[in-house]
């Protein structure tokens, strides 16, 4: 008979942290709540997509611009099929999120409405870049990336970051995290496209915590210190590693989080006897 599988030490309290926090009402101030309010998958996708976009600085400009864009956008989908260089200037004149102007957003949204007509949705383009052999989604990632900014205009776009050029890409796959995953937070739009591949989108709080747990060594949040991390959450939860990417980052959050508390009872469960 096959011998029973050998939980990770660190699986129960991963799972404690997930029932306590993998919840909606969580979600808040975290630009993902704006995806929510679009039902039809081809919005969401789009308001996905600008949502991650824009998550970097304050968390208030964060949620501030990203409502100021997607309130122009009552169907995304239907937006973004009529608009044009010279109408999204218009639309979004004095548009700017740090150091983000208009020219920026202008070309991520026009290089989504020709991927659409080229592929029929985000999420089809993103499959066509997708090979099964490949152990995670980077190659995949970037296909998508120089898809979005072929049909944008070529250039560099800071909204638009590749992995070919060692970026952690947080935000990007902070955006691969929603579209893929389903659960209470992540609406998981997207089928076809293995939640087991995914890779940890990086932020502030997720390297402290791992920094501490020693899942990584690296000294700066790059792509691959996300690399090390994701292979020690695959080796906790092989199908699904990001399964507690949302809850851990919450322990930085929220204001009753308790990261030390979290800490100790993970270093007392992989401490040597």
């Amino acid at each position: 008979m096959p011998r029973p599988q050998t939980l990770h030490p660190l699986k129960q309290p991963l799972e404690e942290l997930y029932r306590t926090y993998n919840h909606r009402r969580f979600v808040p101030p975290d630009p993902l709540q704006y995806v929510y309010g679009f039902e039809d998958a081809r919005d969401r996708e789009i308001a996905g997509l600008i949502a991650s976009s824009l998550a970097f600085g304050n968390v208030k400009q964060i949620v501030r611009s990203t409502g100021t864009v997607l309130s122009r956008m009552e169907r995304p989908a239907e937006y973004v099929a009529h608009a044009t260089a010279g109408s999204l200037c218009t639309e979004f004149a004095g548009f700017r999120h740090r150091f983000v102007a208009v020219e920026q957003l202008s070309a991520m949204l026009l290089g989504v409405r020709r991927v659409i007509e080229r592929h029929g949705s985000l999420g089809d383009c993103f499959r066509a870049g997708l090979r099964e052999d490949a152990p995670d989604l980077r190659d995949a990632l970037a296909r998508f990336v120089a898809a979005l900014r072929q049909d944008g205009g070529g250039q560099r776009n800071f909204l638009l970051p590749s992995p070919e050029r060692k970026s952690a890409c947080k935000r990007l796959n902070l955006f691969l995290r929603w579209m893929v995953r389903r659960d209470n937070v992540d609406p998981g739009v997207w089928t076809g496209v293995p939640a087991s591949k995914l890779i940890v989108p990086l932020d502030t709080h997720m390297f402290r915590i791992a920094q501490r747990l020693a899942w990584t060594r690296r000294k700066r949040p790059d792509l691959l210190a996300a690399l090390e991390i994701t292979g020690a959450l695959r080796r906790i939860c092989p199908e699904d590693p990001l399964r507690y990417d949302f809850a851990l980052t919450r322990l930085g959050i929220r204001p009753e989080g308790d990261m030390e508390r979290f800490l100790r009872a993970c270093r007392a469960r992989i401490a040597p006897p």
